[in-house]
C-alpha cells in the first residue's frame, strides 16, 4: 500500500529519509518539473571551518553562516541545546562537503549529542526544517527560478515558493505521522516481549584485517545485531579515535546494522590494530582487526615521517625572538588511589607572554618513562591545564608522576607520587595481585613471561602462581601451567604462530587465589628475525617497510647453528639460544634440540614430532640437580645437517637465589605525614627488582606495606602516616627467585615535621659515591631529573656558560640545585634569627655575587654552593658572615684563560706556575678576597681518547684528575660539539646523570663526522671546570681484527724497585675475544724508540707487578691487547711515575691472635680527614663480606679472614684514598695459607680436640660404660666426672679410669637405678685448655638404657646354662620346605630338647645327643610321625625332622623348644599364626616364583595357551595374570589354570585384539615376581597358525569316519545257524559303508543281509550259515575325513542242530560287549553249565583277577592275556564293564535282539566262538 515500510524498515526506529511512500516521491518529481521560477533574493554564503563556502538561494534576508558545514544560522533552541541539521542516530558529526545536511542536538561546544525532529511552526521556522534531501532541492528551484527570469511579479515567485510549501509540509507530515505509527509500535511491542527483544550486542560480521600500499585507502566494517541499538566506538592502538580532531583522515559511519571505519590515504602510522567495541544495556561485545600499510618494492624513504605528537599543535605561533616563561601553579599533591579506581592529576600552567593558541609541549612521565596516551592513560590540554586521568588503577601506576611543560626558552616540571593499594581480595586471605605482566622474549614456539610479586601475601606465604593467556580478540583466557610456579618466570608454550596473545598472572595461597593482574601489552607468537625475512611484513616501529624479492635456493642442506648457549636456567626450565647457521640457502628453516646427561655419550632428542621455527627453545620435565649438554641440529626439505658444538654441562636448579634480607634500616622524620626510610642494600643480590617497606605502630604488631609497587633504591619516603603517631620500619628485597626475609625493625620514629622542611617524593634520588653505578652507561632519548619538587626562582637557575645551549647542562642543573638548597638553608637561618641581615646588600643568599679579577683574558667562574642541609637548629647568635650557616664554605673554582699548558702539566697565572688542578679558593659571601680552603670542586679530568667507535656512537676515556678536590669523586659529565671545516659548534649534554666509571658512549652521532669532548668532574662540592677540549675524532665505524687500547691505567704501590700497573681490558674487542695483554716501559724522557716489553708471554690478567726499576728514574707505561688475529693499539701513556719509596710507606703485615684469627694489617701515617682504606682482592674491591670482615681504628685497618680456606688465596692491595697514593699489597699463596692455618691451629690449641665425644655402651652383666676419647693430652691433663652439678669419685659404684697415653677417659656402673636418671659430664682440662663434654640420659632415653641394661643382666645369667644362642625361626630352602631353626650353645650329654606345637609335645623316636649345634625341624602337615635325625657332635648340625609334601593353613600353629637340663631350661618360641604364617607363606611363595620358568607359548586345538612350570605349587599360592599391565577379566573364552606343576592361560579362539605383553605376577607379600612375554608380531603368528593347523586336525580326527568295535578276530559257528554281528559307526558326514569278503566287495541278498541304520548301526546278518560262508570279512567305511576299516574271520564248523541266534554290539565308545542274548523259549534255549563247548586253544579264566577289575579296559585286557578265542560259555560269565566297574544296562538295536558288549582299549577285536 502507498505508505508502507520496506521490510528492512519494521524494526527500525531511525530509518533513511531516501526511502519514501510512492506518492512522496511522485510529488517531489512534480515539484522539481514545475518549479522553474526565482525567488528574487540574493544568495548568501554559509562558511564552515575547514569547508567551502556554499550558496544558498532563499527568500530571506543574506545572512551569514559559520560553523562546521553543520548547524544553520537559524536554530530553534530547546532546553539549552542547539537544533541543527539532522542526520540519523549516532551519525558522525565529520561530514564532507557533499553530505546532506540534517537536523543535529549540539550543545554549547558544539559536540553532537542527538537529534531533533522538526515541528512546522511557520514560514520563519521552516526554513530551517528541511531533512537535507528537501534543502537541496529547494535550493536548486529557487536559484533556477531567480536565474531563468528575473523579472517575474512577486506574486507568481510568492504562488510557487507556497505551492512548494504545501508539497513539502505535507510531505513532512506524511513523514512525522508514519514516524509516530512506528514508534508507537515498537513501544507496545516492548511493552508485550520486553525479554525477547533486548539482547547483548552480537557481531553478524567481524571487521576483517586489511593490508594495502601506501596512499590507499581502506575501510573496515562490521554488521551488528543487537537491542537497544549498541552504541559503536572504533580504536585504533586502544585508543579512540576521533574525527573531529584528524579531519578527513577517518569517516566513521553507521546505516542500520552496519558501521563502518574508513581511513583516507594511508600512511606508516595507519599500521596498527583497530578494535570496534558496541555496548547496550544488555552487554558489550569487541572485534579486532589489523591494518599493514606496505611500501612499493625498491622505494625507501631516508627521511621517514617522525610520529605524531601527542597534542597537536592547531594554528601555532611562531616563537622566533620571545622568551617564554613558565610557572605551573595549583599543582597536584601526594595522591593515594585503590586498584579499581578512576585518578586524575591536574596543573595549572601560566605561560607569559600569553600568546593566543600557542601550544607548548606538554608530556607526563611516570618514574622518569615518559607516557604515552593509552586506554590507561589520558591526556588532556585544554590552553591553561595540563591533565592526566588514570581511568583503571593498577599497582603498575604507582610511582613519581612529572608533569613537564617545554617551551623554546627551556622547560619546567612538578612531581608528585602516587600510591595505589590493592583492591579488596575475593577471597579472605588471599594475596595481592602479581604486577608488572611483561613478555621477555617472543618467537614462534614460546613466549617468556615476567612479573613481579605483590607485597601483601594475605598473611600466608605465597605457593606460586598461575599465567593464563588469551588470545587477541578473544575473551576466553586458558591457564598455561598446571601447578603453581615460584620463579616470577615462566615460558609459555603451545602457541599458535602468527597470532597473537595477552597474558596475566595469579597468585595462590592456602586461603585462595588472588585477583588476576593488569593485562600485558599484546606480543604475536612471531621471530623477530623471519618477520624480517617475509614479504609484506607490518610495518616497524619507524614506520618503514623495504620488501625484497628473494630467489630460492633449493637442495642446500642447512650448516651447523651458531653460538649456542644456555640463556637462562632455573629448576623448571632451561632456555637455549642460539643463531642461524650461514649456510642455509633461502628455504626456511626448524631446529632439533637434542640434550646428553652429562658423563654419558647418548645424545636424545627432545622434539621429537615438531621442529622448532625460532632460534630459541625452552626445555621442560628435566631432572633437578643433574648436569646436561644440549646441541642443536637444522633441517629443512634437503635433509638435516650436522649437530652444532655441544654447551658446556648444566646443572638444572634455580641459578638465581633468594635475595638476602636489606640492612640497617634507619627511618628520620620528614613532613608531618611522611617519614624518609633509608636502608643498606642486601648484599650479593642479582637480578634485584626492587624493595618493599612496611610499617607498624609501635604497640600494634600489624604491619601495613608503604609500597607496592617494587622501588630500586635504597631510600624512600613513606606518606600518609599519622601526626603525632610512633611508627617502625623494616624492608625486603625482591627478585625474581622470590622475597627475602624481612629486616631488622628501624628505630621507632615520631611521625613529625622535621627542621626545614622534607622531601615531598616517594623516591629519593641515589647521591653517593656510586653515582650512576654500571658500565658504559648508554645515553638513550629520555628525560631524568632529580624530581625537584619546589622550584626555585626563575632567576636562580640563569648560570652563566649556558647562553648557548638548548637545554641547561648536568653543571646548570647540579649548580642550581646546590645554590637553591643554599638559599633555603639560608632563608631558613635568617627565619630564627631575623635580627641576622646580610652584610652584602642585594646579593642572593646561598650564592656567590662577585668574581674575583681575572688576568688578561675572560676568564669564567663557576659558582657552587654545598647542598648539604643543617645537621641541627643554631642556638648561639649568628655574628659571623652567613657562610657561617651553611656547611661546608661556599666555594668557586676559579678558571684562568686557557693558554697551552707548561709540558702539559702546568699553566700560567700571573707569573706564578703551579698546577691547575691545585688552585682553588674558598669564597666567603661577605669577603672581598679569596682564601685557600681543603673543600672544593675537583679540576678538570685530561688524556680524553676514543675506546670504540661504531657508526653512531663513540666510547671516550678520560684520566681522573689528579686534584679531587677533598672529597670523592661522584661522578663526571661529558659534553660533545660537532666539527665543521674546522668550525666548532654548540656544546651538548651527553648524558644527564653522572657516571662513575672513566668511560662512557655517546650515542647519536652522525656517521663520518667530526667531533669534540670534554668532561667535567663532579663531587660533593659541586661539579668542576671543564676540561680542555678533545682532539677532533671522526665517527666511523671500526672495521680492524685486532682490539682497541686498553684504558684507565694507573700506578700504585710505587717502591723504589717496583711498582704495580693497574688496567682496564678495550671496549672494542676486534674480531675475536682478548686473550691476553702485553705491557711496555720505557723511561719518561727517553725516545720512542726506548720502550721495551715487560712480560714475553701475554698475561690474562688485568693486572702487573713490574720489578727491577731504577731508583730515582722517571717511567712511563702502555698497555697493548691481544687477540687470535694480532695485537693491537697501545693504550695511552701513563704520567711519569717516579720509582722511590716515600717516608713513612709501610707494607701489609700478617698477623694471627690469640683465638687463631688470621688477618692483614695495614697502616699509614699520612692521612686526611677524607681518607678512606679501600682492600682488594686480585685489585678487584672486596665485595665479600662473608669471608672476610674490615675493620678501621685511625690510621689502622685490619682485614680478617672470617673462614679461612683455598677460595681466599690471591693477591690482596690496601690503597688508601686522599693520600699521594699509599698502597700495599700481600701475595697469599696456597702454601703461605697452609702455614698460616697450622700457626692458627697452634693458637687455637687452648681448646683440648676430642677425637669422640661422651658416649655410653653395655657391657657384659648389663654394666654401663660411659666414655671418651681427646685427641691429644698431656700427663698433666685433669677430669672432673660430674653429675647433675654434683662431682662424682671413685667407689663400689663409680669406676673411673684415664689413658693418658691413648686419652681415653670412662666411668663405668654396674647398672641403673631410677636415680641416675640425669646429664653426665666429663671436664677436661691441660694447662690452660679446657673442654667438656656432656650426655643427657632422662626421659625415653634414659628408660630405654635401664631397660637394656637389665636385659644385658638377665641374658648373662640365662647364658649360664643351656641356651639359645639365635632364638628359634624359620627358613624355606630351594626344595621349597620349611625348617624351623635355632643355634644352641652350652649344652652337655644330659641336655633335653623338647618340641612343641600350640602346647602339644612333639615326639622323637630316638633320643637326641649333642652338646653343642643347630637344631631344625621341617614341619609337616595331617599330624605326621616326627622322625628324628641323629645329631653330629660339637659344631655340627642336629636335625629333628618333620617332613611334609606340602604346606597348608594346618601347619599353622605356635612352635616352642624347650632346653634344659640340671643347670636350668631355656625356651624360645615362633608364634606361625595369622601374621607370622602370612610371613611364612610368603617366603614360600617367593622360593616358588623364583623357581618359575620362563613365560612360553604354545598352541592347542582350542586357542593359544601360555605357561609356566613351577619347581613345586600349594594351593595356597596366588598368582595374577595380566594383560598390557591390567589384570585380566576371565571369562569362557579366557582362562586359567594348574595342572601339576604347570600354570597356565589359555585364550580361546585368539584375535588380532590379543596381541601385546602378557605376565604372571607371584604375589609373595613384598614386591612379588613377575614374568612377561609378548604375545605379537611373528610369535604371535606363528602361534596362531599352530592353532589354525591344530583346531583343523582335531576336527579332521573327531568327524572322520570310524568302527568303534562290535567286529571279533574270528567268530566260529555252526553251521546251519543265523550270524547276526552288528557295530557302532561314527563320522560326520555319515560315513559310507562297504562290506567285502575276501576282498572283494559283497551286496546284501537274502542269504546275506547287510543293513547300515540311523547312521551309527552297522550290521551283518547270514541266515542258515553254511561252510561258503567261511572266509575273511572286513567292513570299510568312508567320508571325506578319512576312512576305516574293520575285519573278522568266520569259520563254520558242523555242529548239533541250531540253538538259537548269537549276536555282538558295541557302545557308543567301540566296546565290545560279550554275552548270549535272552531269548525266548520257543526260540532258544539259554546255554547252560552242562552245554558242550569246544575247547579253545588257550584256557580263559571266567572272572579276572582280584584287584585287576578297575574298569572295563582292564578287564578286557584280562581277556587279551589269557586267550585270543572267546566261546559261548566263557561270553556268559563276563560281566558287561563300565568305566566305574558296574554293568550299564545294554543299549537296544533298532533291528536286533539284546546283546552284551565287550570293550578292549586297544580297539583289537578279540577271538569270539559262538557255541
Amino acid at each position: 500500500m502507498p505508505g508502507s515500510l520496506p521490510f528492512y524498515q519494521k524494526h527500525q526506529r531511525h530509518y533513511d529519509h531516501d526511502y519514501r511512500s510512492s506518492e512522496t516521491q511522485a510529488l517531489v518529481s512534480k515539484y522539481r518539473a514545475s518549479s522553474r521560477s526565482s525567488s528574487g533574493y540574493p544568495a548568501h554564503t554559509c562558511t564552515s571551518g575547514g569547508y567551502p563556502a556554499h550558496t544558498c538561494n532563499s527568500g530571506y534576508a543574506p545572512h551569514i553562516c559559520t560553523g562546521h558545514g553543520l548547524t544553520s544560522a537559524r536554530t530553534s533552541t530547546s532546553r539549552g541545546l542547539t537544533a541543527s541539521s539532522y542526520s540519523g542516530l549516532e551519525q558522525s558529526s565529520q561530514l564532507t562537503k557533499r553530505a546532506k545536511a540534517t537536523h543535529l542536538a549540539v550543545d554549547r561546544e558544539h559536540h553532537i549529542i542527538g537529534y531533533v525532529v522538526p515541528i512546522f511552526r511557520g514560514s520563519r521556522e521552516f526554513a530551517g526544517g528541511y531533512s537535507g534531501v528537501e534543502d537541496s532541492r529547494l535550493k536548486a528551484t529557487s536559484a533556477s527560478m531567480w536565474g531563468q527570469d528575473h523579472f517575474t511579479s512577486g506574486l507568481e515567485m510568492e504562488r510557487s515558493e507556497v505551492s512548494s510549501r504545501k508539497v513539502t509540509i505535507r510531505e513532512s507530515a506524511e513523514r512525522i505521522s508514519l514516524s509516530k505509527t512506528i514508534y508507537e509500535n515498537e513501544e507496545h511491542s516492548k511493552r508485550m516481549n520486553k525479554d525477547s527483544l533486548m539482547h547483548a550486542p552480537e557481531f553478524v560480521i567481524k571487521p576483517r584485517s586489511h593490508t594495502v600500499w601506501e596512499n590507499q585507502s581502506v575501510r573496515l566494517h562490521c554488521t551488528l545485531s543487537g537491542w537497544p541499538n549498541p552504541h559503536v566506538v572504533w580504536y585504533k592502538n586502544n585508543v579512540t579515535i576521533d574525527p573531529i580532531a584528524h579531519p578527513g583522515k577517518y569517516k566513521i559511519e553507521s546505516s542500520y546494522s552496519v558501521h563502518s571505519l574508513e581511513i583516507d590515504r594511508c600512511d606508516f602510522d595507519d599500521t596498527a590494530q583497530y578494535h570496534v567495541s558496541a555496548m547496550n544495556a544488555k552487554g558489550e561485545q569487541s572485534a579486532y582487526a589489523s591494518v599493514v600499510v606496505k611500501r612499493f618494492k625498491g622505494e625507501m624513504d631516508t627521511s621517514a615521517p617522525s610520529p605524531r605528537r601527542s597534542y597537536p599543535r592547531v594554528g601555532q605561533v611562531s616563537e622566533y625572538g620571545i622568551t617564554f616563561k613558565t610557572h605551573i601553579v595549583d599543582t597536584f599533591g601526594v595522591s593515594f588511589g585503590r586498584e579499581g579506581e578512576t585518578m586524575s592529576l591536574g596543573c595549572t600552567v601560566i605561560i607569559h607572554p600569553n600568546l593566543e593558541r600557542y601550544q607548548p609541549g606538554v608530556e607526563w612521565y611516570r618514574d622518569d618513562v615518559l607516557l604515552a596516551p593509552s586506554k590507561w592513560h589520558q591526556m588532556h590540554w585544554s590552553g591553561d591545564r595540563a591533565t592526566l586521568t588514570l581511568t583503571h588503577l593498577n599497582k603498575e601506576d604507582e610511582g613519581l608522576y612529572t608533569l613537564r611543560v617545554t617551551t623554546k626558552s627551556g622547560y619546567e616540571t612538578y612531581s608528585a607520587y602516587v600510591f595505589v593499594r590493592d583492591a579488596d581480595a575475593e577471597v579472605e586471605g588471599a594475596p595481592g595481585a602479581p604486577l608488572d605482566v611483561r613478555c621477555l622474549d617472543a618467537n614462534k614456539d614460546y613466549v617468556i613471561v615476567s612479573w613481579k610479586q605483590p607485597a601483601v601475601d594475605g598473611g600466608n606465604s605465597i605457593l606460586g602462581y598461575f599465567v593464563d593467556r588469551c588470545e587477541v580478540g578473544t575473551n576466553h583466557w586458558i591457564q598455561c601451567n598446571d601447578t603453581p610456579v615460584k620463579f616470577a618466570r615462566l615460558p609459555v608454550t603451545g602457541l599458535v604462530e602468527g597470532r597473537s596473545y595477552a597474558f596475566r598472572v595469579r597468585a595462590v595461597n592456602k586461603s585462595g587465589m588472588s585477583r588476576p593482574s593488569r593485562t600485558s601489552e599484546p606480543v604475536a607468537a612471531v621471530d623477530a628475525a623471519d618477520r624480517a625475512r617475509m614479504r609484506g611484513t607490518s610495518a616497524p616501529v619507524t614506520g618503514q617497510i623495504i620488501v625484497t624479492e628473494e630467489e630460492p635456493a633449493e637442495g642446500v642442506v642447512p650448516g651447523k647453528p651458531l653460538e649456542l648457549e644456555v640463556t637462562e636456567a632455573t629448576k623448571n626450565y632451561v632456555v637455549l639460544s642460539w643463531k642461524p647457521p650461514g649456510e642455509r640457502g633461502h628455504e626456511g628453516i626448524m631446529y632439533y634440540v637434542e640434550k646428553c646427561v652429562s658423563g654419558t655419550d647418548s645424545w636424545q632428542r627432545v622434539n621429537t614430532e615438531i621442529p622448532v621455527k625460532s632460534p630459541r627453545f625452552a626445555l621442560f620435565d628435566l631432572a633437578e640437580g643433574k648436569s646436561y649438554s644440549f646441541r642443536v641440529r637444522c633441517c629443512n626439505s634437503a635433509g638435516v645437517g650436522e649437530p652444532s658444538p655441544p654447551t658446556e654441562a648444566t646443572t638444572v636448579g634455580d641459578k638465581l637465589d633468594v635475595p638476602a634480607a636489606p640492612e640497617r634500616v634507619v627511618a628520620t622524620r620528614n613532613t608531618a605525614t611522611s617519614v624518609v626510610v633509608s636502608w643498606e642494600k642486601s648484599r650479593h643480590a642479582k637480578d634485584l627488582v626492587g624493595y618493599y617497606i612496611e610499617t607498624s605502630v609501635v604497640g600494634s604488631d600489624t604491619w601495613e606495606p608503604c609500597n607496592n609497587k617494587p622501588v630500586p633504591g635504597s631510600r624512600f619516603v613513606c606518606h600518609g602516616l599519622v601526626t603525632g603517631e610512633t611508627y617502625v620500619f623494616k624492608v625486603r628485597a625482591v627478585n625474581a627467585a622470590g622475597i627475602s626475609m624481612s629486616s631488622q625493625e628501624s628505630e621507632p620514629v615520631l611521625v613529625k615535621a622535621a627542621i626545614g622542611g622534607g622531601i615531598p617524593h616517594g623516591v629519593l634520588p641515589e647521591m653517593g659515591p656510586g653515582g650512576n653505578r654500571g658500565g658504559l652507561t648508554q645515553h638513550g632519548p629520555r628525560w631524568t631529573d632529580t624530581h625537584d619538587t619546589v622550584q626555585p626562582p626563575a632567576d636562580t637557575t640563569m648560570l652563566r656558560g649556558n647562553a648557548l645551549t638548548d637545554t641547561p647542562t648536568p653543571t646548570a642543573k647540579a649548580e642550581a640545585s646546590v645554590a637553591a638548597n643554599a638559599k633555603a638553608n639560608a632563608n631558613s637561618v635568617e627565619s630564627q634569627y631575623p635580627a641576622t641581615k646580610s652584610p652584602n646588600k642585594g646579593a642572593k643568599r646561598g650564592s656567590v655575587s662577585w668574581a674575583p679579577e681575572l688576568e688578561s683574558g675572560s676568564g669564567s667562574v663557576s659558582d657552587v654552593v654545598s647542598n648539604t642541609p643543617l645537621a641541627a637548629p643554631i642556638t648561639a647568635p649568628i655574628t659571623a658572615p652567613i657562610t657561617a650557616a651553611i656547611t661546608p664554605p661556599i666555594t668557586a673554582l676559579i678558571t684562568p684563560p686557557l693558554a697551552p699548558a707548561c709540558n702539559g702539566e702546568e699553566e700560567a697565572i700571573g707569573g706564578s706556575r703551579e698546577p691547575l688542578e691545585k688552585r682553588k679558593f674558598s669564597v666567603d659571601a661577605t669577603a672581598q678576597r679569596p682564601r685557600r680552603d681543603s673543600t672544593a670542586s675537583p679540576a678538570p679530568p685530561f688524556g680524553i681518547s676514543v675506546l670504540e667507535c661504531v657508526r653512531d656512537s663513540m666510547v671516550l676515556g678520560w684520566k681522573q684528575p689528579a686534584f679531587v678536590g677533598g672529597s670523592d669523586i661522584i661522578g663526571y659529565f661529558v659534553d660533545y660539539r660537532e666539527v665543521f671545516d674546522g668550525l666548532e659548534g654548540q656544546w651538548h649534554e651527553a648524558n644527564i646523570q653522572s657516571v662513575s666509571d672513566r668511560a662512557y658512549r655517546v650515542c647519536d652521532l652522525k656517521e663520518n663526522k667530526k667531533y669534540q669532548f670534554q668532561v667535567r668532574a663532579a663531587n660533593m662540592a659541586g661539579v668542576g671546570i671543564p676540561s680542555l677540549p678533545s682532539n677532533t675524532f671522526l665517527c666511523e665505524e671500526w672495521t680492524i681484527a685486532v682490539p682497541g687500547p686498553p684504558h684507565d691505567l694507573q700506578v700504585t704501590e710505587v717502591r723504589s724497585s717496583s711498582l704495580v700497573l693497574l688496567w682496564k681490558p678495550p671496549v672494542y674487542q676486534g674480531r675475536d675475544a682478548v686473550n691476553g695483554f702485553y705491557v711496555d716501559i720505557k723511561e719518561a724522557g727517553a725516545s720512542e724508540e726506548a720502550w721495551r716489553g715487560i712480560n714475553k708471554k701475554a698475561t690474562d690478567s688485568k693486572f702487573i707487578k713490574i720489578e727491577n726499576l731504577q731508583e730515582g728514574e722517571k717511567y712511563v707505561f702502555r698497555v697493548r691487547a691481544q687477540n687470535n688475529a694480532g695485537v693491537g693499539n697501545a693504550s695511552e701513556v701513563t704520567e711519569p711515575t717516579l720509582a722511590e719509596t716515600k717516608a713513612g710507606t709501610k707494607e701489609i703485615m700478617v698477623d694471627v691472635d690469640d683465638d687463631g684469627v688470621i688477618s692483614l694489617n695495614f697502616e699509614c701515617s699520612a692521612m686526611s680527614a677524607e681518607s678512606k682504606f679501600v682492600w682488594s682482592k686480585n685489585y678487584e674491591e672486596i665485595s665479600d663480606t662473608e669471608r672476610i670482615a674490615v675493620e678501621t681504628k685511625g690510621s689502622k685497618a685490619k682485614a680478617s679472614f672470617l673462614a679461612p680456606g683455598e677460595e681466599d688465596i690471591g693477591v690482596y692491595s690496601c690503597s688508601v684514598t686522599h693520600t699521594d697514593g699509599a698502597s700495599a699489597s700481600y701475595d697469599l699463596t696456597a702454601e703461605e695459607l697452609k702455614k698460616l692455618l697450622e700457626t692458627s691451629h697452634d693458637h687455637k690449641f687452648p681448646i683440648i680436640p676430642l677425637k669422640s665425644e661422651l658416649a655410653v655402651e653395655l657391657q657384659e652383666k648389663g654394666r654401663v660404660r660411659f666414655w671418651l676419647q681427646a685427641e691429644k693430652i698431656s700427663a698433666n691433663g685433669k677430669v672432673d666426672y660430674v653429675f647433675n652439678d654434683n662431682s662424682l669419685s671413685a667407689g663400689e659404684k663409680y669406676k673411673m679410669n684415664f689413658d693418658k697415653n691413648t686419652g681415653v677417659i670412662e666411668m663405668i656402673m654396674e647398672s641403673l637405678t631410677p636415680k641416675d636418671e640425669g646429664t653426665f659430664t666429663f671436664q677436661l682440662q691441660d694447662g690452660k685448655a679446657t673442654n667438656q663434654s656432656s650426655l643427657v640420659l632422662i626421659g625415653d632415653v634414659f628408660k630405654a638404657l635401664q631397660k637394656e641394661s637389665e636385659f644385658q643382666m638377665k641374658e648373662w645369667v640365662r647364658k649360664q646354662g643351656p641356651h639359645f644362642v639365635e632364638y628359634l625361626g624359620f627358613e624355606v630352602t630351594p626344595e621349597c620346605c620349611v625348617i624351623l631353626k635355632c643355634k644352641v650353645g652350652n649344652i652337655k650329654k644330659d641336655t633335653v630338647a623338647l618340641w612343641q606345637k600350640d602346647g602339644q609335645e612333639i615326639k622323637s623316636d630316638q633320643q637326641l645327643s649333642f652338646t653343642e649345634g643347630v637344631l631344625k625341624l621341617e614341619i609337616a602337615q595331617r599330624g605326621a610321625r616326627a622322625v628324628a635325625g641323629t645329631a653330629d657332635t660339637v659344631d655340627t648340625v642336629d636335625d629333628v625332622t618333620w617332613r611334609q609334601l606340602k604346606i597348608s593353613k594346618k601347619d599353622a600353629g605356635v612352635y616352642n623348644i624347650v632346653l634344659k637340663d640340671d643347670r636350668g631350661k631355656d625356651t624360645s618360641t615362633l608364634n606361625l599364626t595369622d601374621q607370622g604364617f602370612r610371613d611364612m607363606m610368603n617366603e614360600v611363595f617367593s622360593v616358588i616364583a623364583n623357581s618359575s620358568t620362563a613365560l612360553k607359548i604354545t598352541s592347542t586345538d582350542e586357542g593359544i595357551r601360555l605357561y609356566t612350570f613351577v619347581s613345586y605349587y600349594n594351593d595356597l599360592l596366588q598368582v595374577t595374570w595380566h594383560y598390557k599391565d591390567s589384570a585380566i577379566s576371565f571369562s569362557d573364552r579366557i582362562k586359567s589354570g594348574v595342572v601339576g606343576e604347570q600354570l597356565w592361560l589359555q585364550i580361546k579362539e585368539p584375535t588380532e585384539k590379543d596381541t601385546g605383553k602378557y605376565a604372571i605376577e607371584f604375589n609373595d607379600g613384598k614386591g612379588g615376581l613377575r614374568r612377561t612375554v609378548e604375545l605379537s608380531g611373528q610369535a604371535f603368528d606363528d602361534a596362531v597358525a599352530e592353532f589354525k593347523r591344530l583346531k583343523a586336525a582335531a576336527i579332521a580326527e573327531r568327524n572322520r569316519a570310524r568302527v568303534k568295535g562290535g567286529l571279533p578276530d574270528v567268530v566260529t559257528i555252526q553251521e546251519g545257524k543265523d550270524l547276526n554281528l552288528t557295530c557302532n559307526i561314527s563320522g560326520d558326514p555319515v560315513p559310507e559303508v562297504t562290506w567285502l569278503k575276501n576282498e572283494r566287495e559283497i551286496v546284501s541278498d537274502d542269504h546275506l543281509l547287510l543293513k547300515f541304520e540311523s547312521g551309527k548301526f552297522a550290521s551283518f546278518i547270514i541266515t542258515k550259515v553254511n561252510s561258503d560262508d567261511s572266509g575273511k570279512y572286513s567292513i570299510l567305511v568312508k567320508n571325506k575325513f578319512g576312512t576305516e576299516s574293520g575285519e573278522f574271520t568266520l569259520q563254520v564248523t558242523q555242529g548239533p542242530v541250531d540253538l538259537g541266534v548269537t549276536s555282538y554290539l558295541t557302545d557308543q565308545d567301540g566296546n565290545v560287549m560279550v554275552g548270549p542274548n535272552t531269548t525266548p523259549p520257543k526260540k532258544r534255549t539259554p546255554a547252560t553249565a552242562g552245554t558242550k563247548q569246544k575247547p579253545s586253544d588257550s584256557p580263559v579264566p571266567k572272572t579276572p583277577p582280584p584287584g585287576k577289575q578297575v574298569d572295563g579296559r582292564e578287564n578286557v585286557e584280562q581277556v587279551k592275556e589269557t586267550g585270543k578265542t572267546v566261546t559261548e560259555d566263557t561270553a556268559e560269565t563276563l560281566p558287561a564293564p563300565t568305566a566305574t566297574g558296574t554293568t550299564p544296562e545294554t543299549p537296544q538295536h533298532p533291528d536286533a535282539e539284546l546283546c552284551d558288549e565287550a570293550a578292549s582299549p586297544s580297539g583289537s577285536p578279540e577271538e569270539t566262538t559262538a557255541q
